[in-house]
């Protein structure tokens, strides 16, 4: 990899954690605020209704013990709901609650408010979209060792 290369990842990177500390959560007295941990569970269970315990840890990099300790706080707050598993006794499945939803709607209003007119155009949009979406999924697909290779493009 070239230096200019590295140099731009190494700007991505850091701006995608820029970016992420500038999006403050809603003043709504309504919104139930979440730790950055809480919102990677809560993020993998709306993107996932009915995963399992152990698929949300795993994908959320929690330790099992960490990650039933926040699954029980989330629980706790009325943010997600553990049903049994039909198929598996011992078995459970996380699904976001209405209050849940609730509250992704609260975010969004206030992502809307936060970014509005800052990129107008959908192409854009997309394309920024697009990217980050295949970053995270290489990021993960390079984690768990099944990484495509007929993908990439270096």
């Amino acid at each position: 990899m070239t230096d200019v290369k590295a140099a731009s990842l190494h700007e991505l990177a850091d701006l995608i954690f820029a970016v992420g500390r500038q999006l403050r959560p809603p003043a709504d007295p309504a919104f139930e605020p979440c730790t950055p941990i809480e919102i990677s569970v809560m993020r993998f269970i709306n993107h996932n209704p009915g995963t399992s315990a152990r698929a949300a840890s795993e994908a959320t990099l929690l330790p099992s013990s960490n990650f039933s300790r926040v699954l029980r706080g989330l629980e706790k707050r009325g943010l997600v709901d553990r049903i049994v598993d039909d198929r598996n006794a011992k078995g459970v499945r996380l699904y976001p609650t209405e209050k849940a939803h609730q509250n992704l709607q609260y975010l969004r209003d206030n992502w809307d408010q936060t970014l509005q007119g800052i990129i107008d155009d959908p192409a854009t949009i997309e394309i920024v979209n697009a990217t980050l979406r295949r970053i995270e999924e290489e990021l993960i697909a390079r984690r768990s060792g099944t990484e495509n290779r007929g993908t990439r493009s270096d």
